[in-house]
């Protein structure tokens, strides 16, 4: 058995021994020193777990007119829980997180949120009134604290004594005081420094990092993310790691970033073929556990086909002779030949396409510079691009990797030196803004603009034909571009790249929007890929798997070569901070040491006031260690309720932390005692 943890704040597990029968001391483990045998017995022998459900999904449907997105599908987010949701690109994650979220109707079904829970829902494409300010998006989700706020600073310039203690009683009651502040924090580690700018002059990528910091602040019991990673550079994306990681709330969460979800959740959601199946654990179980689910499957729908052909003759005797034979047999093979008909819809993306042939010289940076104003992106840069090199770029949003490209595939041109490309060289490119698709167009047609036929491995292709390696239907073909989805809009992107056969690909953000298996298979096609590629990329786990070594943009122009992919760089970081965080220490302790030939500083006494503090110390904590002995007996006495039994939990927590702070003051003191 664990022992019971409280925390102030966050889901709680009661104690219930009023229904617990009595066992003797002996009958337990050795109990720790710090507790009574009682409040041992009830901690550890009565504990019963209760989460609360945050949110209930029961039986619910949504489709577009043909196009089923689920159906009938049931879960639950318990508290406490950080759950990833998984599902091809099209299958209606985001839809579903608009449905829970109120922002889309649902078809069919019931969805229940706990009373009181308050949700914050971070959509994929946030949309603001432009004439707000960065500070004033931020802060309207929670419209009573931002209110009372803004009255507040009000009635301070105003020097409206008369209003200002009521004002300062809501702030109170709000816990409004460091709103503010936390928001501006909040935006300052997501690199949002200008808090009066206009959300309008904004990008779409601060627009999301502006609504991601609002739903942070909010500090929501459940919190709804789509595809929290995107327009985050690394560090931010560790920094919300780690911030995710710590949450006290529930978390349902969509995102393709690998290492994100293996890091962050405790429980994985997949959609696949309509139906719902849930994973504890993290990514990496949820990979194994998914295998050894399909693998299953298939073992269980060839059995069932072995069965079917013995129960096929026996129903195919005449008539009259399945007229005597038992009428659960009949409905049972009808039950079987609809399990052996089961059919998983696994098809991949395939990118077997064929590169043209590229020569030796690739291509060469002879003392590159560009710098807009006081902002460098290059300075005095020299570099030789080798043949079949996987190169990734990193580093921070702001410091130039974008424009790097946009120099190398001649569509910025450099203060100075030059840049020398092969004749063989056939770019293919892969902007982060994405293709300027006019969504009035049928998907086959976005095609043919391009290209009728396509040549892949050896053969020619039609454009349905083409079409469907990268998953679209003949169906999807012809719907119009404006019904994709996010992601199969990027998945159609892709394509256009790829059909003109480049032998040198430079994908700016490749990652954004694709759904984990389209990103799979892109890895796999990279790593094989005959030609040149760099990618630049905040997704981590891609990065690891495509590149072989990494440009690290420092800002200001400083550009390291790293030879290795990201994790390896990112630890030799760690060890470097490390070893600098050491020598100093060490430069620190050696200049505050007593120079050789001085007497030390003898050491110092307690003054009056601590003196004082020091023996009240002493009586708080043997006042506290009462109260919490007393708190003990009453959990198991058997005759609190279930309001009392709450608050007694939650006083219980107060008080060992009150003890556990008055005795490291103690302690603190007691050396110059």
């Amino acid at each position: 058995m664990t022992p019971l943890i409280y925390k102030k704040g966050t889901a709680y597990e009661l104690l219930f021994c009023n229904n617990i029968s009595r066992q003797k001391d002996t009958d337990l483990p050795k109990s720790p020193s710090f507790l009574p045998i009682t409040a041992y017995f009830c901690i550890f022998a009565s504990k019963i777990q209760i989460m609360a459900i945050d949110l209930q999904i029961e039986n619910i449907s949504k489709s577009f007119g043909d196009l089923v997105l689920f159906n009938d599908i049931s879960f639950t987010v318990e508290e406490r829980q950080r759950i990833g949701l998984i599902a091809r690109n099209g299958k209606g994650k985001s839809t579903l997180l608009k449905i829970i979220a109120g922002e889309e109707p649902l078809d069919d079904g019931k969805i229940t949120l706990r009373g009181g829970v308050r949700v914050g829902y971070l959509e994929q494409e946030p949309d603001f009134n432009g004439d707000l300010t960065v500070i004033e998006a931020c802060l309207q989700r929670n419209i009573e604290k931002a209110g009372v706020i803004a009255r507040y600073e009000d009635a301070l310039e105003r020097g409206d004594h008369d209003a200002l203690p009521r004002l300062m009683e809501e702030m109170d009651r709000l816990e409004a005081w460091d709103y503010e502040t936390r928001a501006k924090q909040v935006l300052s580690k997501l690199k949002i420094e200008r808090f009066n700018q206009p959300i309008k002059e904004l990008s779409g990528g601060q627009k999301k990092r502006v609504a991601l910091a609002s739903v942070l602040i909010d500090e929501p019991q459940l919190m709804i993310l789509d595809e929290p990673t995107n327009h985050l550079d690394m560090e931010m994306v560790e920094w919300l790691e780690e911030y995710l990681s710590r949450l006290t709330g529930s978390l349902l969460m969509v995102t393709h970033d690998r290492y994100f979800l293996d890091n962050v959740c405790n429980e994985i959601i997949e959609i696949d073929d309509n139906r719902v199946y849930r994973y504890k654990g993290n990514y990496s179980l949820f990979l194994q556990k998914r295998e050894e689910r399909l693998q299953n499957l298939a073992a269980e729908t060839a059995r069932a086909r072995n069965l079917l052909r013995k129960e096929l003759d026996w129903m195919r005797r005449q008539p009259q002779a399945r007229a005597h034979k038992a009428k659960y047999r009949i409905d049972a093979f009808y039950k079987l030949e609809e399990k052996a008909a089961a059919m998983r819809d696994d098809s991949k993306v395939s990118l077997e396409i064929k590169s043209q042939y590229i020569g030796n010289k690739i291509f060469v940076m002879k003392a590159l510079s560009k710098a807009f104003g006081d902002k460098v992106i290059a300075k005095d840069f020299f570099y030789t691009f080798a043949r079949y090199e996987k190169l990734g770029i990193v580093g921070n949003n702001g410091t130039g990797k974008s424009t790097f490209i946009k120099m190398l595939l001649g569509r910025v041109a450099p203060d100075n030196g030059i840049i020398e490309v092969g004749e063989t060289v056939k770019w293919g490119y892969y902007s982060q803004d994405g293709l300027a698709f006019n969504e009035q167009m049928k998907v086959i047609d976005v095609v043919k603009d391009i290209a009728e036929v396509i040549p892949v491995a050896g053969k020619m292709l039609t454009a349905s034909q083409f079409l469907q390696h990268f998953l679209f239907p003949p169906e999807k073909q012809y719907s119009y571009v404006y019904k994709l989805s996010g992601g199969e809009k990027r998945r159609l992107y892709l394509c256009t790249v790829l059909m003109a056969n480049p032998n040198f690909l430079v994908l700016d953000e490749p990652t954004n929007d694709l759904d984990i298996e389209t990103l799979q298979v892109l890895e796999e096609y990279l790593c094989d890929f005959k030609g040149c590629v760099i990618v630049v990329s905040h997704d981590r786990y891609f990065m690891d798997k495509v590149v072989d070594h990494i440009f690290v943009f420092n800002g200001n122009g400083d550009i390291k070569d790293f030879p290795g992919n990201y994790t390896d760089w990112r630890d030799w970081r760690e060890e470097e901070r490390a070893a600098a965080a050491k020598a100093a220490a060490a430069k620190a302790t050696k200049e505050s040491a007593p120079k050789q030939g001085y007497r030390a500083e003898s050491k110092r006494k307690l003054s009056f006031k601590e003196r004082k503090e020091y023996e009240s110390l002493e009586m708080e904590i043997m006042e506290l260690e009462e109260e919490k002995s007393a708190i003990e007996q009453e959990l198991c006495s058997g005759t609190l309720g279930n309001d009392e039994l709450l608050a007694k939990s939650m006083r219980i927590q107060d008080v060992i932390a009150l003890i556990d702070e008055k005795t490291m003051r103690w302690l603190e003191l007691s050396e110059f005692a």
